[in-house]
């Protein structure tokens, strides 16, 4: 059985999802070298790209934005990860520093478009699977407190004992994410149909380099989207 699945009705909807695993993490600041990389990306970022507004116009950024109108969620509200990224770099001339594993894919995340997110290994059960809620389902977010409702038809990632690890393609879970105690991780890659087949490979390669560079491990391709 696949340890990470994407459902037909998300299929439809146009996205497209793999995973990689991460093994022996030691989860410690990011180094100089990688804050350097950020700084030299948000500045291609500032010189490719006028305003914010035209990072907007990019077709990936209007594939994710597309799906997530199409299950009713409004992107002003709910807007891609990547789309926040890239925006946030623009502004910013930077990327907020978290820890050497989450710097590092959100690098790529600037320069492939696709949107990534990790999962500490050892507080999941696979196989995950993206799929559409039933809104019965309840998450909570990170650095979040308290349960919050999930609307009917939304797509998010689900653990073998149905517990939502992400929802849309931006939203967290608290109880899954990457600490100082994480030594293993999922890590997910996700696109949609606006991203070409030479492109998904070129963030696959770009992460398990990023993670090799940056944080010191190999990592393993556990599926690539079909």
């Amino acid at each position: 059985m696949s340890r990470f699945l994407v459902s037909q009705s998300c299929r439809d909807l146009g996205l497209r999802a793999g995973a990689l695993l991460v093994r022996n993490l030691h989860i410690e600041d990011a180094s100089p070298e990688l804050r350097s990389d950020i700084d030299d990306q948000a500045r291609r970022i500032r010189r490719e790209f006028g305003s914010p507004a035209k990072i907007r116009l990019l077709p990936e950024l209007a594939g994710f934005r597309n799906i997530i109108r199409r299950v009713g969620v409004k992107p002003r509200s709910h807007p891609p990860s990547t789309q926040k990224l890239l925006e946030f770099a623009w502004k910013h001339g930077t990327l907020p520093a978290v820890n050497n594993l989450v710097d590092a894919y959100n690098l790529v995340s600037l320069r492939t478009r696709c949107s990534l997110g990790a999962h500490d290994l050892d507080c999941i059960t696979l196989p995950v699977e993206l799929r559409l809620f039933e809104g019965t389902e309840n998450f909570r977010p990170l650095g979040g407190d308290e349960d919050k409702p999930i609307r009917r038809g939304e797509f998010g990632y689900l653990d073998a004992r149905e517990r939502v690890i992400c929802r849309l393609d931006s939203l967290q879970a608290d109880f899954s994410k990457v600490t100082g105690n994480t030594s293993s991780a999922l890590l997910i890659i996700e696109s949609t149909d606006s991203h070409g087949v030479e492109q998904l490979e070129s963030a696959f390669k770009d992460t398990l380099a990023a993670v090799a560079r940056y944080c010191h491990v190999n990592a393993e391709i556990l599926a690539f989207p079909d």
